[in-house]
């Protein structure tokens, strides 16, 4: 089992947190932005995340999309809501733990029929170390159908990019919200060592 396969207790509680190696292709960041640039994705709302930490690099580099740093995740809904009442498509970048933070904003996307791409990692299930990630990566699937928002899961690198290019299409062709929630598989773990 490799590290990423695995939590290796510390000894020593003061050890640094270092991030285990991924398991993931090198690549996936690099081909979810192709298809966020096919999909005509020009604003991308984010809180930072070392999830997403490629595919932000990637979307601050490119001169044609407009990467935004939030507070809170929710505001990224309310970004994109208008960005889309304005004429442009874009996408918010979340970690499982901050859809909580989004449920009561989705109404608007559900009422008033704005589409919504949202990418999540998530943390809380394969590995994890953060007893703190658990509840909500456990309920994030059911949390997002139930406010109204189709969740479709992509837990190989491999199946990311398809399932982003199939999730833009179903997004901003029906006005619906639909997020893809990238395993923790494939973006890898954390774990204490020494």
């Amino acid at each position: 089992m490799s590290g990423a396969d695995s939590i290796t207790p510390s000894r020593d509680a003061s050890a640094p947190m270092i991030e285990s190696a991924p398991v993931m292709s090198a690549s996936w960041p690099a081909h979810v932005f192709h298809e966020l640039q096919t999909a005509r994705v020009v604003q991308v709302a984010y809180v930072p995340d070392a999830g997403h930490g490629e595919l932000i690099d990637l979307c601050h580099a490119d001169t044609a999309m407009r990467a935004v740093s939030l507070t809170t995740e929710e505001e990224g809904v309310a970004m994109l809501a208008g960005a889309w009442l304005g004429g442009q498509r874009g996408a918010l970048l979340l970690q499982s733990s901050g859809v909580g933070n989004c449920i009561n904003m989705l109404a608007l996307n559900q009422e008033c029929r704005i589409p919504l791409l949202a990418l999540v990692t998530m943390r809380g299930e394969w590995g994890e170390f953060n007893p703190w990630q658990v509840p909500m990566g456990r309920s994030t699937g059911a949390a997002l159908e139930t406010a109204g928002v189709l969740a479709y899961r992509a837990d190989a690198a491999d199946d990311v990019a398809p399932t982003v290019r199939a999730a833009a299409a179903l997004a901003f062709h029906s006005s619906r919200a639909v997020a893809v929630l990238i395993g923790q598989r494939v973006i890898g773990t954390k774990s204490f060592e020494k």
